[in-house]
């Protein structure tokens, strides 16, 4: 089905507010090197890809082909094409990926997205090769503290409470055969300035921030503009989770 108009605003808004600028992603690049060894020709499975700004990251950082898995068409027809990303039309539970063809799984921000977790991870698993890890970037419950979001719109962290936690992930895809390998906190530049961040800020693509009341929304912009005011030069330097599996 052809995306319509509003989707692809949504789509082109998401982008602008969620996607981080490369060089704001130097530590994620830096942690997942530590975890898996992906050499140019291994394959990386991109699992609600979005916009694809992780896909290309991947593809540019490591030399890999990426498999990008998106179920929504606007935000999929924004992914890279290059011959190094295949972007696919497909949900966490039906993977349209052959068995074992993958060196490595990414879900990046979309654990709490999937309806049925237990069911992606066996999707992920069977997709997978023997051995091969899944990398988990989210926030989780208890854990959220360094968020901007948080920071700002500390009603946000009612939002990431409704999330799975990292022991309900760990259970999940405990019961499709993987373990616990790591878990990290990793720093992301989102923008070089508050005020970038502020002005980059679409509500409507941020679960997080659609959670909260009017109130609790334009009380945490009016914050987050003072503190850009009073901190003009600070980055607006936010951390989330890297929990590894395999």
């Amino acid at each position: 089905m052809e995306a319509t108009a509003p989707d692809r605003r949504f789509a082109e808004d998401y982008r602008i507010a969620r996607e981080i600028p490369r060089d704001g992603l130097t530590a994620w690049r830096a942690a997942v090197a530590a975890e898996v060894p992906l050499a140019p020709g291994a394959v990386v499975l991109d699992v609600g890809a979005g916009t694809g700004a992780f896909s290309a990251a991947f593809a540019d950082w490591f030399g890999v082909r990426v498999l990008a898995v998106e179920p929504a068409g606007a935000m999929r027809a924004l992914i890279p094409r290059t011959a190094d990303i295949e972007a696919l039309d497909g949900r966490a539970e039906e993977l349209p990926v052959p068995d074992g063809c993958a060196d490595a799984a990414w879900l990046g921000s979309v654990v709490h997205h999937i309806d049925d977790l237990p069911a992606a991870a066996r999707e992920i698993r069977r997709a997978l090769k023997p051995g091969a890890p899944v990398l988990i970037r989210n926030s989780f419950p208890g854990r959220c503290t360094r968020d901007l979001r948080v920071r700002f719109f500390p009603g946000t962290a009612r939002i990431v409470d409704g999330y799975p936690t990292v022991e309900q992930t760990c259970a999940a895809f405990g019961a499709a055969g993987f373990t616990r390998v790591a878990l990290h906190a990793v720093p992301q530049e989102s923008a070089p300035s508050l005020t970038d961040f502020a002005d980059r800020i679409r509500r409507d693509t941020d679960a997080k921030l659609r959670g909260l009341t009017d109130k609790e929304f334009e009380s945490g912009m009016r914050r987050l503009r003072r503190a850009a005011a009073q901190e003009p030069d600070r980055p607006a330097v936010s951390w989330m989770d890297l929990l590894v599996l395999a």
